[in-house]
């Protein structure tokens, strides 16, 4: 999947990511995020979800990943239980930002998620300072669906944003 953005021309492309990639993605997720994780972690969830673990490059370049995992139980759109894929880390080198490489992550994510694993919503954690990523998930569709007090290791708040599956581009303008 090749993607050019509209303010600069030059192409991303989004990718599952692969083992050789998990340098990169600590990288990327030490430097751009406050909360971080072991290697393991991202293993893992390669392992029992690889469809939904994707890198974004530009020149063969990591720029950004995703990685989301399938639960089941209690849902977050309609409180019955079912199939839900949680969006865990999407991260953007600073560089890279604006130029659709997050909206295009999260696209592909939650056309896997639901293509694969069958997920009937997609949900995430987001602080409830970060505004840009708020308004990204909103323009796809997600809504805040409930606050989690203290969510963050430093003490933020954290919103849960959900929204129900499939996502199909054209739904959200």
């Amino acid at each position: 999947m090749t993607i050019s953005s509209n303010s600069e021309k030059k192409p991303f492309t989004i990718r599952e990511f692969v083992p050789e990639d998990l340098d990169s993605v600590i990288w990327i997720n030490r430097v751009t995020l406050p909360e971080n994780y072991p290697s393991f972690f991202f293993k893992m969830h390669h392992e029992r979800f690889p469809k939904a673990f994707l890198v974004a490059t530009i020149d063969k370049k990591i720029v950004g990943y995703i990685m989301c995992r399938v639960e089941r139980g209690k849902m977050h759109v309609d409180n019955r239980n079912g199939i839900s894929g949680h969006i865990i880390s999407l991260a953007v080198i600073s560089e890279a930002r604006r130029k659709g490489i997050g909206k295009a992550l999260m696209t592909k994510a939650m056309e896997n998620l639901y293509k694969y694993y069958g997920v009937e919503e997609y949900y995430l954690e987001v602080r409830v300072t970060n505004i840009p990523a708020i308004s990204l998930y909103k323009k796809l569709g997600f809504r805040i669906t409930n606050i989690i007090k203290g969510y963050y290791l430093d003490g933020e708040d954290a919103y849960v944003m959900a929204r129900k599956a499939p996502y199909v581009e054209t739904e959200v303008n």
